[in-house]
């Protein structure tokens, strides 16, 4: 198979901002590999979904080995598995740590690694993750803590990997949202979200996949925290 066409790889792709980027990137004209817990298997040539918890390094492995296989190559990963509980901070349990733990960090750690293995052999590739802007700037009754705490330290990676290969051809950004409708969020409490934005709205799937569209094509941004928050980062 001719591996001319670019390869993304996505994280967290069975539904919301994942199924969203997911046939963005089919949009032009990339193949993808989807990878959640649940995904089912794809009819489209241009798909290969690979099932399983990205917080085990062995599924991590998988994903990778099975693009460059079938694919032939790997030009893009998009982190964007991840979880959010919101407990006031003496309600988390030691469950709820390592379950965010593994999933935001260990996922990421795991899944960047071996596809930065691969990128290296072609000399290019980009890495963006979806965090939050509530690492950077929390807010009053959106108890958050393990949010920033893991998401928060994706930012900061995002940073040192960028220095770590700019010269070598690859890219890492990341994109903090606000809250975005998706199906996590019932319509019973979208104006209450809704408030949380000095634009007076939540953001929309589409939103999102605009801005790691646009990290995609910046061939000149590494190392950028693109926040796509309806202006939360800038005060309220």
């Amino acid at each position: 198979m001719s591996t001319q066409r670019k390869v993304a790889i996505i994280t967290g792709a069975s539904q919301g901002i994942g199924a969203g980027l997911v046939k963005a990137f089919l949009d032009r004209d990339y193949r993808v590999v989807a990878n959640s817990r649940s995904i089912q298997p794809s009819n489209n040539p241009d798909v290969l979904t690979v099932a399983g918890d990205i917080s085990d390094r062995s599924v991590a492995e998988r994903i990778v080995k099975e693009a460059v296989a079938r694919f032939g190559r790997v030009d893009t990963l998009v982190n964007n598995a991840g979880i959010f509980t919101a407990k006031p901070f003496t309600a988390f349990t030691v469950e709820d740590y390592a379950q965010n733990l593994a999933v935001n960090l260990n996922g990421f750690f795991h899944v960047t690694q071996f596809a930065i293995a691969e990128m290296e052999k072609q000399g290019s590739g980009h890495v963006v993750s979806i965090t939050t802007t509530l690492a950077e700037y929390a807010i009053d009754g959106v108890p958050s803590v393990l949010a920033s705490l893991t998401k928060g330290g994706l930012n900061a990676a995002t940073k040192s990997l960028a220095i770590e290969y700019a010269k070598r051809g690859i890219r890492v950004n990341a994109v903090a949202p606000g809250v975005i409708k998706t199906p996590m969020h019932g319509p019973e409490t979208h104006a209450a979200l809704a408030s949380l934005h000095p634009v007076g709205r939540m953001g929309e799937i589409s939103d999102i996949v605009g801005g790691v569209l646009y990290l995609e094509s910046a061939g000149f941004v590494t190392g950028e925290i693109l926040h796509v928050d309806g202006g939360q980062i800038a005060g309220h």
